[in-house]
């Protein structure tokens, strides 16, 4: 953990709560398009961003540096946020497909994208949900390794191994077109926003 991190989150366990706008001020734009990806849906996110860093805020006197970093303990905040407001949801969403991108009613109406998406959906759903979240942190939320396997608490080499044997499948299953959709997918979802 940074350094400036640390005294950072001392001071705000040590009463100093002002200081929490350092950290949120780090994270805001991260966690935001963690939950948005979850979601595809602005308000939504704002709403589940807002309600992270409420419990992150609240919570705060309960982390711990040696049990992880920051990063990874508001991520998990952030995951469980999410599945929390699917399991209150319940329409037709399953909640081991929480990440998944949800209906189209929730997007821009902008048809060509909407193509795109569902192409990528249609391909990320034949994997299991942690599977698909693992390629989802990695590729689109750009966490490493070390932060994937603190949030969703298996090993850094099993999460290597995960993502590694999804993107080979993917490869072998898609056309080059489709894989490179689904690379630029976080371009395209940050211009519909």
């Amino acid at each position: 953990m940074e350094n400036n991190e640390s005294q950072t989150i001392a001071r705000i366990k040590g009463g100093e709560l002002d200081q929490f706008g350092r950290l949120y001020d780090l994270y805001i734009k991260k966690i935001y398009n963690f939950i948005y990806y979850k979601t595809l849906h602005k308000e939504t996110a704002e709403d589940l961003t807002s309600q992270t860093f409420f419990k992150a805020l609240k919570n705060i006197k309960s982390f711990d540096e040696a049990k992880g970093s920051f990063s990874s303990w508001i991520y998990r905040i952030a995951r469980n946020t999410v599945i929390d407001y699917h399991r209150t949801k319940r329409t037709e969403a399953n909640i081991d497909d929480i990440w998944d991108l949800s209906s189209d009613s929730n997007i821009e109406t902008d048809i060509n994208t909407i193509q795109k998406l569902d192409t990528v959906k249609k391909y990320l759903q034949k994997f299991k949900p942690q599977q698909r979240e693992i390629v989802i942190m990695r590729l689109w939320d750009q966490l490493s390794y070390q932060e994937i396997a603190e949030i969703t608490g298996l090993t850094v080499a099993n999460c290597k191994m995960t993502f590694s044997r999804v993107i080979t499948k993917l490869r072998e299953e898609m056309s080059f077109v489709i894989f490179y959709i689904l690379l630029i997918t976080k371009q395209i979802l940050w211009l519909i926003k």
